[in-house]
C-alpha cells in the first residue's frame, strides 16, 4: 500500500537560487577589479585572512562565502548548489535553508581560522554543510525510504570522503570543508525536520511542528558556541 504524503515543497522565490545569483555576480565584480584596477578588491576586503580578523575584521568569518578564485573554483561549487540546494530548501524550509548556509559557513572558515594560517576563500565550507545535512536528513526520516536509506546514506559518504582527498590537494583548504561539515551536521541533527505519522500507521505524513523554534534554538547555542570559541583563541 502506498502511504498518501502531505506536499510540503515551499513555492516561490527560491533561496539556492539567488544565492548562485548574488555569487555568480559578486565573482562577475572580481573579475572586473583586476582587469580596471589590477587587484581583486573583493577578495582583498572579503578573503579569510588571518591577521585582519585579529584586526577585529569578523565579517570575514562569512564573506568568503562569496568569493571565488576562478571558473573551475566558483563553476564547481555553483553546480554543487544547485544539485543540493533546492532540495533541501525544500525539506528545511527557507529560514532553516539560510541558518544552515551561513552556519557551515562560519564553522568553516572558524575551523580554517584557527588551524591554518593561509587565505581561504569559496563557497565549499557551505556546500559540505548541505551535504552533512542531506545525510541528517536521510538518516532521521529513513523509516520513509526502507531499505533504500541505507545506500542513499552509504553514496552521500562515499561524496564526503572523496571530496576530503580531493581537497588534499595544495591550495585548497581542507580544514574549511571539516568545518563546514560540523557545522551542516550539527545544525541538521538538532534543527532538522522529522516527519511523523497522524493517527495511524497510514495515516498522512506530517511535518516538524517545532522546525522554527528548533531553528532558532540550534542558532542560539551553535552561533556563541563559534564566537566563545573565536574569542578564547584570540586572548
Amino acid at each position: 500500500m502506498r502511504l498518501p504524503v502531505v506536499d510540503f515543497r515551499n513555492r516561490g522565490f527560491n533561496i539556492s537560487i539567488a544565492i548562485i545569483i548574488f555569487t555568480v555576480a559578486v565573482y562577475v565584480l572580481q573579475n572586473i577589479s583586476q582587469l580596471v584596477f589590477g587587484y581583486d578588491f573583493p577578495a582583498v576586503w572579503g578573503a579569510k585572512i588571518n591577521a585582519l580578523i585579529l584586526e577585529g575584521q569578523a565579517w570575514r568569518f562569512l564573506t568568503p562565502v562569496f568569493l571565488h578564485a576562478s571558473v573551475i573554483h566558483i563553476g564547481f561549487n555553483m553546480y554543487a548548489l544547485l544539485s543540493i540546494g533546492p532540495g533541501l530548501e525544500i525539506k528545511y524550509g527557507k529560514w532553516a535553508f539560510i541558518f544552515l548556509y551561513f552556519v557551515s559557513t562560519l564553522w568553516g572558515n572558524t575551523l580554517s581560522f584557527l588551524l591554518t594560517p593561509n587565505i581561504s576563500l569559496g563557497a565549499s565550507t557551505a556546500i559540505f554543510g548541505l551535504i552533512a545535512a542531506q545525510g541528517v536528513y536521510v538518516y532521521k526520516n529513513r523509516f520513509l525510504l526502507g531499505p533504500a536509506a541505507r545506500p542513499i546514506l552509504i553514496n552521500i559518504l562515499m561524496v564526503i570522503l572523496v571530496n576530503l582527498a580531493l581537497g588534499l590537494s595544495p591550495g585548497i583548504d581542507n580544514w574549511g570543508h571539516l568545518g563546514g561539515l560540523a557545522g551542516g551536521f550539527f545544525f541538521a541533527w538538532f534543527a532538522g525536520p522529522s516527519f511523523s505519522f497522524e493517527k495511524s500507521l497510514f495515516g498522512p505524513l506530517q511535518p516538524d511542528q517545532k522546525i522554527e523554534a528548533k531553528v532558532v534554538l540550534a542558532a542560539a547555542v551553535i552561533i556563541p558556541a563559534v564566537l566563545i570559541t573565536i574569542k578564547f583563541f584570540l586572548i
